[in-house]
């Protein structure tokens, strides 16, 4: 039997929390997500929208402030999901997994209660950010010792 401990902190639940959520879930896989959310007791839910593949314009700019343009288009999934308790939560992903997007949706619905939110910043959230962040400066390390410096003697004069 499992003790459920209701712990009182000042974690707020916003949307700036929601839309740090998405950028750490959508650059995880599908089996990160489920790994760690299998070790929660996750409230009953539904589909509002099942997961569908469609197409996204990507507008780029030349050196980021000229014209805009036309670059191509994007495979995207999406879904939404609604908790019994009445939170809506949605996820987008780029691609065609259907499984993550709907996983994207489960925690941003659980991150908007308020007795889950604390839950799925420590076991999902936290883990997978270290995680990220140990990769990003991994490959920051084996850039950096590709890197080569390139300098020029000045003749002298005269």
């Amino acid at each position: 039997m499992r003790a459920r401990v209701k712990m009182t902190t000042s974690f707020e639940s916003g949307p700036q929390t929601r839309q740090a959520a998405m950028a750490v879930l959508v650059h995880a896989g599908a089996e990160q997500i489920a790994a760690r959310l299998s070790g929660l007791e996750l409230p009953a839910n539904e589909t509002l929208r099942e997961p569908e593949n469609g197409l996204v314009m990507v507008r780029g700019r030349i050196g980021g402030d000229g014209a805009a343009f036309n670059l191509g288009e994007a495979t995207v999934t999406r879904a939404a999901v609604r908790l019994d308790s009445g939170e809506c939560g949605f996820g987008y992903t780029l691609g065609r997994d259907r499984d993550k997007a709907r996983l994207i949706a489960l925690c941003d619905a659980l991150i908007q209660r308020h007795d889950y939110a604390e839950a799925i910043e420590a076991r999902v959230l936290a883990p997978l950010r270290a995680e990220q962040a140990t990769a990003q400066q991994r490959k920051a390390e084996h850039t950096a010792a590709t890197k080569v410096d390139f300098y020029t003697l000045v003749r002298g004069e005269g």
